[in-house]
């Protein structure tokens, strides 16, 4: 018996000292076998990918990347296998169009999934240019900015309802009455701007005024899982992508869809001859929604039936809705809080704003602008470019892997397979393409520097990204930025309501404000 005791001790040892020593292999492996031991950084962060998960889920992680850059240079190690470089030049090399740079795993994890459990491949997530390529120059058309201002009468259509609630609700009110969040009105009309677009057809957060199906929050959701789970990749197939949940799924006992989902299959729906399986619309829905993103994805859908499928137009209907809203949002409350933040700003614009008008440049006073007359106005492009500068929506690198002959950048050899990417956060802050004062809101910056700086900024402005994989919607956002904030400073004046406070920041993947409350009063001589 004591022999048994003996070996089962011994046992138990000799595994757990198998079990150490792999560990310790494997953590070695992780901070020597990737060919970047020279990079500085955390020593931590260079034997696991816990140390940014998290760090990520602490929801602030952008802080501690600027802080790094600022302590270890541009080019700093943040994970075993992983580089974050913050010099503006670096971008001309890993965002270059045919480069050899693809999306790491990281994008793996937020592909849309079927009711099947089948990761689809969008146009943002995929990690495989020649698909991706295809499908860009497959729908590209529709994102044309000439295209898009074909798109005016419907945003108009959200915004005056937006002016309306606004009104309605909150202006010229006393007291608790009074208090509006901006913030989440913003959201509610970036939703509701972006599902009439896709499908001439608002979701309603602007018409009630609250998160329709629990949409907002689902999305939040998803974000905090693909920020976080987005460090450590292999954790998807054990969560998201677990078989459990899968099996459920395909029995209808589990919904691995989201709301917004639900909302674009009843969409599609009602729009599209499901009959007819080359996507063919009636005759009196191709009236109704010819000028929207649906009609011309089933355009696409009857010109390659094969490739443009069902499914495909799905995933790109909800691409739209996923991308087209947060990230607009937080870059209109960004314009805002700004100018709340810096009065001299507010008053810059409401005299150019006052200028155009009182010239007689604005066909109407009903607050509701065109974009051929709101696209030149300087300061209003200099107030939305500055904002896009100090709170870019995006908080994170955009990761790309590096192609498998390496590559040189800033003096440091990268082995192929290494993840590399640049954080717009990091990058917004260089003194010597921005001038002084990086950390300020200074719209002045835009419009007082000499043309070749004004060339680099532009150049170094990475909101939207670079090279093919700038944000397909940036036209999208920039028309909504430029009709919705002078539309807003036309009907109102607007007020913190307690001018000490601060918003709140969350970063997970988009950094997210909250704590943004208002009081607006009704600007004299507006027609409601």
């Amino acid at each position: 018996m004591l022999g048994e005791f003996i070996h089962q001790a011994s046992l138990y040892h000799c595994c757990t000292t198998l079990l150490l020593a792999a560990l310790i292999t494997r953590l070695l492996y992780n901070k020597y076998g990737h060919g970047i031991n020279s990079i500085p950084g955390p020593t931590l962060a260079s034997f696991t990918n816990l140390w940014r998960f998290f760090l990520v889920t602490r929801r602030r992680p952008e802080l501690k990347h600027i802080e790094l850059h600022q302590k270890y240079g541009s080019v700093i190690r943040i994970g075993p296998n992983v580089v974050s470089i913050s010099d503006p030049n670096a971008v001309k090399i890993i965002y270059a169009i045919n480069a050899g740079f693809v999306k790491s795993d990281f994008y793996t994890v937020q592909k849309p999934i079927a009711k099947d459990g089948t990761p689809l491949e969008g146009l943002f997530s995929t990690t495989d240019e020649k698909y991706h390529a295809k499908l860009r120059r497959a729908i590209s058309s529709a994102y044309s900015m000439s295209t898009l201002v074909q798109f005016e009468p419907l945003m108009d259509s959200t915004t005056a309802k937006f002016l309306e609630q606004l009104s309605e609700r909150y202006a010229d009110r006393h007291g608790a009455d009074g208090v509006c969040d901006l913030g989440a009105w913003l959201q509610y009309y970036a939703f509701d701007v972006i599902g009439e677009l896709t499908f001439s057809r608002r979701l309603g957060f602007v018409d009630q005024g609250a998160d329709i199906d629990g949409i907002i929050r689902s999305l939040e959701k998803l974000l905090n899982y693909f920020a976080s789970v987005g460090q450590m990749p292999m954790l998807h197939s054990y969560l998201l992508l677990n078989p459990l949940r899968i099996w459920l799924s395909r029995l209808g006992l589990f919904n691995l869809s989201s709301p917004v989902v639900a909302f674009a299959r009843k969409c599609m729906a009602d729009r599209l001859d499901q009959k007819a399986q080359h996507l063919a619309m009636t005759e009196q829905n191709e009236q109704i929604g010819s000028r929207d993103f649906l009609s011309r994805f089933a355009d696409a859908g009857r010109k390659d039936p094969g490739f443009m499928t069902r499914d495909r137009i799905l995933t790109m209907t909800t691409t739209n809705m996923f991308a087209g809203s947060d990230t607009t949002a937080i870059t209109l409350r960004a314009i805002f809080y700004y100018l709340l933040k810096n009065p001299a700003c507010m008053q810059c614009l409401m005299e150019e704003l006052d200028h155009e008008e009182q010239a007689g440049r604005f066909s109407s006073d009903d607050g509701l602008l065109l974009w051929n007359e709101v696209r030149d106005l300087p300061y209003l492009g200099a107030v939305i470019k500055e904002a896009l500068r100090c709170h870019p929506p995006a908080g994170l690198a955009l990761e790309r892997v590096t192609p498998p002959g390496g590559v040189c950048i800033n003096g440091y050899f990268l082995t192929g397979g290494t993840i590399v990417g640049c954080s717009p956060w990091t990058l917004h802050l260089n003194e010597s393409i921005f001038g002084k004062f990086p950390d300020q809101f200074k719209p002045e910056r835009w419009l007082e520097a000499s043309d070749a700086r004004k060339v680099e900024m532009q150049n170094t402005l990475f909101s939207f990204g670079a090279g093919s994989r700038t944000c397909i919607g940036k036209h999208i956002s920039l028309l909504e930025m430029h009709k919705l904030v002078p539309a807003v400073l036309r009907r109102f004046e607007i007020s913190f309501t307690n001018p000490e406070t601060s918003w709140t920041l969350h970063n997970a993947w988009f950094v997210k404000q909250t704590g943004f409350s208002v009081r607006l009063k009704t600007r004299k001589g507006t027609v409601a």
